[in-house]
């Protein structure tokens, strides 16, 4: 394609406009926190200058702090006008628009109160009472452990009941518990008071352009469903890495570690994604129940067997990006002697008809050598059959990379003849970045997740059953840890521990390289193509 085919595509072919949400109050349990002020009150302003929310919506923050309408207005303005709108919106930042800010903060409101106390939800009450429409969507942006004392406050107070013209919702952030007894716990509290279609536990992950085009590469594109199954694929690869340490989350990250924070949300959404069947509809139900099939279907290893199959890894200080960093047990808020881990790599089996035998490796960790998520599916090399008696010595195998950051897009490695006299093979790649092809607006990456709670779709939400299913698979690893909590030092600024690489070269396989510089014409990493002579 040519680059005025580019240029056609990105300007000639405009996004279709999607309506406007229904008219709805949005409380925000949690207003004063960092959640709000970086992530969800932009992607509502985003909405807003975009046309997708009522002009009669209103958004109420709820918190302990002392706030008015006004002091709360500022206190968000302030940042979205300095960061959130430009420094950390994907696909380029856009200035403040100071009048449409004025527009838009003349619905945000602020009401004070304890959220662990029954009067907070009276006044909320009164609140909807006095509103112009009766749907309410109730946002929970606070430390997981009020997320069932808010939903019991709302289920006394009356404010789930929904009627003929009216919805209640309930948003959930992650993580839905820290292990298996209480993610049930959680999910029984929740539904003692509302109905599964009410609830919405979120994973900003699922937010993004590139994980929900998964569904449409695999099932719009006759080329690659064919190929997507045991007979063609080697191992799939699934990695989410950071080069930021824990910053400022010290106190949260000693009670989570990667492995909570990271494994059964994040990373098993993705690989749900990948291993689905062919949903019966693309609809919320039919994808959700091929979801919860998949991460029932994840093997739970014995417990003896998971400290082979499992690679626990803590970030020593080390060298970033030009930058001395420290050590975690270093960090802020960190015990001197934590063994809590930040790297986790781990070997999963889905045990179905399509999968079985095929390993799905999965790693995230911080202080990284680059920040990349991605899914690497390596295919199962040819037949080395036709190249005897030639100087090709081997045969490499197919790569599809499917980047969801830094560089949104998908890239497939191939193997071409080098040009001259001597039969001598290269990978290449093609593929395509987003950005090549698309206007990409400014976003957090919640827009679409937001705009979907106030429209009612519940496709990338997890349901009950997806959130048990992938504690029960996580729950052998964290029982086998609290036996034996050691971690392996892995120096910043490296990708990660040597157990990590051992875990994949016993199987014969190597991870694919952290940060690989991928995409259209852009020259193979060296090393990454070899020339396959003696």
């Amino acid at each position: 394609m040519t680059q005025t085919d580019h240029q056609h595509q990105k300007d000639g072919q405009p996004q279709k406009a999607a309506p406007p949400a229904d008219d709805t109050t949005m409380f925000i349990f949690g207003a004063s926190g960092d959640l709000v002020k970086r992530l969800l009150v932009p992607s509502l302003y985003n909405l807003d200058r975009d046309g997708l929310l009522d002009r009669g919506m209103s958004i109420v923050g709820v918190d302990i702090a002392k706030h008015d309408d006004e002091s709360f207005r500022g206190h968000l303005k302030d940042f979205i006008a300095d960061k959130a709108a430009d420094k950390h919106a994907e696909g380029g930042g856009q200035e403040l628009d100071e009048d449409h800010w004025q527009d838009f903060a003349q619905r945000i409101h602020y009401l004070q109160g304890d959220f662990t106390e029954s009067d907070v939800f009276e006044h909320i009450k009164g609140h909807l009472e006095q509103a112009d429409s009766d749907n309410a969507l109730f946002y929970c942006a606070t430390a997981p452990r009020f997320f069932g004392d808010i939903a019991t406050g709302l289920g006394k107070a009356g404010l789930m009941k929904e009627g003929d013209n009216r919805y209640r919702r309930m948003v959930v952030e992650k993580p839905f518990g820290h292990d298996l007894e209480s993610a049930r716990a959680l999910n029984a509290q929740l539904l003692e008071v509302m109905k599964e279609e009410q609830i919405y536990r979120i994973d900003h992950f699922l937010g993004k352009e590139t994980v929900q085009n998964i569904l449409v590469a695999r099932f719009a594109n006759v080329l690659f469903e064919p190929f997507w199954n045991n007979h063609y694929i080697d191992h799939i690869q699934i990695t989410a890495a950071e080069t930021v340490g824990v910053e400022k989350r010290g106190s949260f990250y000693e009670k989570s570690g990667a492995m909570r924070d990271m494994v059964p949300n994040h990373l098993f959404q993705l690989l749900a994604m990948v291993a689905i069947e062919p949903p019966a509809a693309f609809g919320a139900d039919a994808l959700r129940s091929e979801k919860a099939k998949v991460l029932g279907a994840l093997r739970p290893w014995p417990r003896e067997e998971v400290r082979e199959n499992s690679v626990r890894g803590q970030y020593r200080a080390g060298r970033l990006q030009d930058e001395n960093v420290p050590g975690y047990r270093d960090e802020p808020d960190v015990d001197e002697d934590s063994n809590t881990e930040t790297y986790v790599a781990m070997k999963m089996m889905v045990d179905n008809w399509r999968w079985v035998n095929v390993p799905f490796y999965l790693r995230t960790g911080k202080r990284l050598s680059a920040r990349d998520t991605e899914i690497a599916i390596c295919f199962k090399p040819a037949p080395y059959a036709q190249f005897r008696g030639t100087d090709v010595d081997r045969m490499n195998s197919n790569w599809l990379i499917i980047q969801l950051q830094p560089n949104e897009g998908m890239w497939f490695d191939f193997q071409a003849k080098r040009p001259g006299p001597e039969l001598e093979i290269d990978t290449v790649k093609m593929g395509f970045a987003y950005k090549d092809f698309f206007d990409l607006p400014a976003a957090t990456g919640y827009e679409t997740l937001i705009y979907d709670c106030l429209t009612g779709d519940q496709m990338l939400f997890q349901r009950v059953d997806t959130i048990e299913n992938s504690w029960r698979a996580v729950q052998p690893f964290l029982d086998a840890w609290a036996e034996d909590d050691s971690v392996e030092g892995y120096e910043a600024g490296s990708e990660g521990p040597q157990s990590a690489h051992d875990l994949l070269e016993r199987d014969g396989r190597q991870w694919h390289k952290i940060g690989e510089v991928t995409g259209p014409g852009v020259a193979p990493v060296p090393g990454s193509s070899r020339r396959q002579t003696d």
